[in-house]
């Protein structure tokens, strides 16, 4: 007799779940097999993908219902199908079919029962096998998941320099594993919520018990459950219930594709949430400052993380601010400009058919235009767009007069700054075209007014009771040891800073 234990190993290590909503109708499952097969046919309805298999355990028919291409067929086979049809003895209670199934199959350990009918749709759909049997009134879910996944693989987003090179995956199991793996602790706690009335999405809420405000936890959990969305495929899908709600082009919710950052934000005591699907995190509460943060500052020694730090903030005034300074001065402030500098501008201006703020719109739109092409493009064309972009937007304008030279220097110093700072770039793409059109209406004197507005709104926001701008504004001291300029590990590492110290 052959006995199968490793592929029973890897199915413990992959055990996935469903937590039942608790929402819906109840049906409750019938003690006859035919009974309850004909509501799962009728609700399954053209479902090709969806099979069962009749057997008989004893002398009592059963019936087994599993998907195709998510179940694991040597664990179906051997660990279920085979040791059932094995059991010769008469069973004439629920009590003695329940426990003979649960002990003689390899699973045993691996199953949940649940008696309404409509919870063995979210099993059904994670790759676990369902079981009815004559004179049990309950159904067995048993998980032999066996769908092809991603491996892990280097962020595509969080590029590092250094530090790890893994990033989450899509299936939520992993994702889980891999925050495990690295935060080796009995504190670490992981609460799963089911979101979508279509999808079934599996959402994990994590913290560390021991840093988390409970007040936090309990009002990210309370959040989630009063959802109400069709499908959650994505991380980013939950971000909108989570945030301030109050009108700003910042985001309070933190987003994330690397395990490690997720670490080191629950170890601060923040929330995490990692959604079935999604190779993507999101955290709160967020702070506006760690826009211009990266894991690998921490890898680097601190003058170092100082001045990279301080390039992030340049690049994003830069790229917000740079094109509306510019139009402002043009139109209105020439005196700040040498002679000889304003002489070369104004040569290159006259010759230009648009005026300076119409110019500067078209080519930045024109720039985004070419951007998203480059973006959405197939990787063997991305490059030829943007090729193709550079030289027909770049050199061919400028030579026909349609563009002045000095505006396409501007965007080319704009667009890199942008990227520097990526955590921003859907703000900064907005907001650049605001300060455009103020400074071509009302010169240094409408920029200022409307960048204190900003500053004004960015004050206004607040994650989970903590300013968004709580390191810039804050009485607490220690909080500035890691915001600009970082303190070295032997300091760094002394006490922990919690992110609730930082409450209004």
């Amino acid at each position: 007799m052959i006995y199968l234990k490793n592929p029973f190993l890897k199915s413990e290590r992959q055990l996935t779940f469903p937590v039942k909503n608790g929402d819906g109708d109840f049906t409750s499952v019938s003690e006859k097999t035919e009974e309850n097969l004909a509501f799962v046919k009728e609700k399954l309805d053209c479902c090709s993908d969806v099979l069962y298999r009749r057997l008989e355990i004893g002398s009592e028919k059963a019936a087994l219902v599993f998907c195709d291409g998510l179940c694991n067929s040597v664990l179906l086979n051997e660990g279920i199908i085979k040791p059932l049809t094995e059991i010769k003895a008469p069973l004439f209670t629920k009590r003695s079919i329940y426990e003979t199934v649960t002990e003689k199959t390899y699973s045993g350990s691996d199953f949940k029962s649940g008696e309404n009918l409509n919870d063995i749709f979210p099993f059904l759909f994670s790759g676990c096998a369902i079981l009815f049997a004559d004179g049990m009134n309950c159904f067995l879910a048993f998980s032999v998941q066996g769908f092809e996944k991603r491996g892990f693989e280097e962020p595509h987003t969080e590029v590092q320099e250094k530090g790890t090179m893994e990033g989450f995956v899509e299936t939520l199991t992993d994702n889980i594993a891999l925050l495990r793996r690295k935060l080796k602790t009995p504190f670490l706690k992981t609460e799963e919520i089911i979101i979508g009335s279509t999808s079934n999405t599996r959402v994990a809420v994590c913290y560390l018990s021991d840093r988390a405000d409970k007040k936090t936890v309990e009002s990210i959990k309370n959040k989630l459950k009063e959802i109400k969305i069709d499908s959650v495929l994505s991380s980013d899908y939950l971000a909108p219930y989570l945030d301030s709600g109050f009108l700003s082009l910042f985001s309070a919710v933190g987003r994330t594709e690397r395990p490690d950052t997720l670490c080191s934000k629950l170890g601060e005591g923040r929330v995490g949430i990692i959604a079935d699907g999604s190779p993507f995190a999101v955290f709160l509460p967020f702070l506006f400052t760690e826009n211009f943060q990266a894991s690998d500052d921490y890898c680097h020694r601190p003058f170092y993380s100082f001045f990279i730090r301080c390039l992030r903030l340049l690049c994003f005034f830069l790229s917000a601010m740079l094109p509306g300074i510019y139009v402002a001065v043009c139109v209105y402030h020439q005196e700040v400009l040498s002679q000889a500098l304003l002489v070369e501008i104004a040569v290159q201006e006259n010759v230009t058919p648009f005026s300076i703020t119409a110019e500067a719109l078209t080519v930045h739109i024109m720039y985004e235009i070419v951007r998203e092409a480059g973006l959405r493009m197939p990787k063997a064309v991305g490059h030829a767009v943007s090729i193709v972009g550079a030289l027909v937007i770049g050199e061919a304008a400028v030579s026909a007069g349609i563009i002045a030279a000095p505006m396409v220097i501007i965007v080319a110093l704009t667009a890199i700054g942008s990227f520097v700072v990526s955590p921003v770039y859907e703000s900064v793409s907005v907001l650049r075209l605001v300060f455009i059109i103020i400074g071509g209406m009302s010169g240094f004197f409408g920029i200022m007014l409307f960048f204190g507005a900003c500053v004004i709104n960015i004050c206004a926001l607040n994650s989970e009771n903590v300013p968004f701008s709580a390191t810039l504004i804050t009485a607490n001291i220690g909080s500035f040891r890691d915001v600009l300029f970082r303190l070295g590990w032997k300091k760094l590492g002394r006490r922990v800073l919690k992110i609730d110290r930082l409450e209004k």
